[in-house]
């Protein structure tokens, strides 16, 4: 077998963005999109300081997150382990994009030049590719030029033509390319002889761009098995710069597929369940469904190729953006006849439905491996919690207009507890296991969401409804607007990347290698909490 993969030599990078510009060259890539770029690293205070260039792009990752969860397959993996993305069929969801942990991805969905509008060069106009836009695109490892290569019967990583351009441009000799499953490769070569880490090794994906951090390998305990120290704030030596940012990916579209989707779930499941007591409350079904289409028309609203939607049942088998696709269509399958036959049976087997589907929107935030407060396994309990909570809210809101409702107020109330729960249980343990610090201070700044202040307030007008059922109007309003808050910040303003990390600064000259750096992130413990 082949496994092609890159290997960077941290002694050897001088920063000099030749492999960046040989890039943009080689791929014609517009203006703000770089698929190879160098990260600049500066650690420690004078005399003691210690600074890093690090290359970064696709990993070619031998686990892809990525290619999980594409709905369309149009992210594939090679035999030789190159990730590609097919153009043609790309809905431009940018799942991808939010799911990659090394921010490898971009969605171009406007042309720019590098000179504006009036100023566009000729070639420009010549190379520019309109298959690109609106869809994901990344580095190739430059396959184009591999694979003929290969043709021609040139080596790639030997044969510059058979080579990924920004491999043979690096003026130091920094970058390497070849075939790790033969032993006999300079990359294989270079890994036994030389110590080396993996970015981000721990999420479990298999990178395959492997960074030298000093020059011989060694066993000395105190230089093995090293982790990237976290920075509770990037200093002014410019790690501000590697540091996790806010996505812009997924705005506010992508966020009410979730409120809209969670809260019409929800109702539809209040409404299937208070038809076992009594009339089948079609118009409260109803109400839920539309709520759903809402969410989905907003998500459409927000890909870059919305017309090639259908694309999105291509992927049953990975992707849990494609299993909330088909959720959708099973919940309005059952859930509309439901509502034109008045039956209570339907109604529950919607119900089922559309419980899966809120699982399925959960799940594909778990999936999003490269926004630590999404993968986070504790966020799934939020995210099906606050959905029914919302739902029997916005129903409670209903009874209290039509003058009754109480079973629906205890219900109310029982679930507003566990979603207090659950959402404590997630802030604690993502605090506790390390997270961007933006993050956390975004989830812990919006007091109107599910923080204690606001939750106790919904729980003392539940308490009062129970006595003034007319005040069940006020709870259920806060208990849904409180979850919508809660999701739309989740979103937009607490979905910071995560960022990058050197795990060993490289030795210079004569010198040893350093700790390295996690720059944004930090762990809080029981005497260690940010304010907010």
């Amino acid at each position: 077998m082949t496994r092609y993969a890159m290997v960077v030599d941290l002694n050897r990078c001088v920063g000099c963005q030749t492999c960046t510009a040989a890039c943009k060259h080689a791929n014609a890539t517009l203006p703000g999109v770089q698929w190879r770029k160098v990260l600049d690293f500066e650690t420690g205070d004078f005399p003691d300081v210690r600074r890093a260039f690090l290359p970064v792009g696709c990993m070619h990752c031998d686990e892809p997150p990525c290619m999980e969860v594409c709905p369309s397959t149009a992210t594939r993996k090679r035999d030789d382990g190159i990730v590609t993305i097919d153009y043609d069929i790309c809905l431009g969801c940018a799942y991808c994009a939010v799911a990659c942990p090394y921010q490898a991805r971009f969605k171009v969905t406007e042309r720019k030049a590098a000179y504006g509008k009036a100023g566009r060069m000729r070639h420009e106009d010549t190379r520019f590719d309109p298959a690109m836009m609106g869809v994901a695109q990344k580095c190739t490892f430059c396959v184009d030029r591999i694979d003929q290569g290969i043709a021609a019967g040139l080596t790639p990583g030997i044969d510059p033509e058979a080579t990924p351009a920004c491999v043979f441009s690096c003026i130091s000799g920094a970058l390497s390319f070849g075939d790790l499953d033969d032993d006999q490769s300079n990359v294989s070569r270079l890994l036994r002889e030389h110590r080396s880490f993996d970015m981000h090794a721990e999420l479990g994906t298999g990178p395959n761009i492997h960074y030298l951090y000093e020059g011989a390998a060694s066993t000395d305990a105190d230089e093995t098995g090293d982790t990237p120290t976290p920075a509770l704030q990037p200093d002014t030596t410019g790690l501000a710069a590697v540091s996790p940012r806010l996505q812009t990916n997924w705005d506010w579209r992508a966020a009410g597929n979730f409120i809209f989707g969670g809260t019409g779930t929800g109702l539809f499941a209040a409404s299937a369940l208070a038809g076992l007591s009594g009339p089948f409350p079609r118009l409260a079904a109803l109400a839920g469904l539309a709520l759903v289409a809402l969410g989905l028309f907003c998500v459409w609203q927000e890909i870059g190729r919305p017309w090639r939607f259908l694309n999105v049942y291509r992927n049953a088998r990975t992707s849990w953006m494609t299993r909330e696709a088909l959720a959708a269509i099973l919940l309005f399958a059952l859930g509309l006849p439901a509502i034109w036959l008045a039956s209570t049976a339907l109604g529950l087997l919607a119900a089922a439905a559309g419980l899966f589907f809120l699982y399925a929107q959960g799940r594909i935030l778990r999936a999003a491996r490269g926004i630590p407060a999404w993968r986070h396994g504790r966020l799934l309990p939020v995210i099906l919690a606050t959905g029914l909570t919302e739902g029997t809210g916005l129903f409670a809101i209903g009874a209290a207009l039509a003058g009754g409702g109480r079973a629906v107020i205890w219900a109310l109330a029982v679930l507003l507890v566990l979603r207090l729960a659950a959402w404590h249980r997630y802030r604690h343990d993502l605090g506790a296991e390390g997270a961007p610090v933006e993050t956390l201070r975004a989830l812990d700044r919006d007091r109107l969401a599910l923080g204690w202040q606001a939750q106790a307030a919904v729980l003392g007008l539940v308490a009062l409804a129970l006595l003034w059922p007319a005040a069940g109007l006020l709870a259920g309003l806060g208990a849904m607007l409180t979850g919508w808050r809660f999701k739309f910040g989740l979103i937009t303003r607490a979905a910071f990347t995560q960022g990058y990390a050197i795990n060993r600064m490289p030795a210079r000259g004569a010198g040893t290698s350093a700790p390295g750096v996690k720059p944004g992130w930090t762990r809080e413990d029981g005497q260690q909490r940010l304010s907010a």
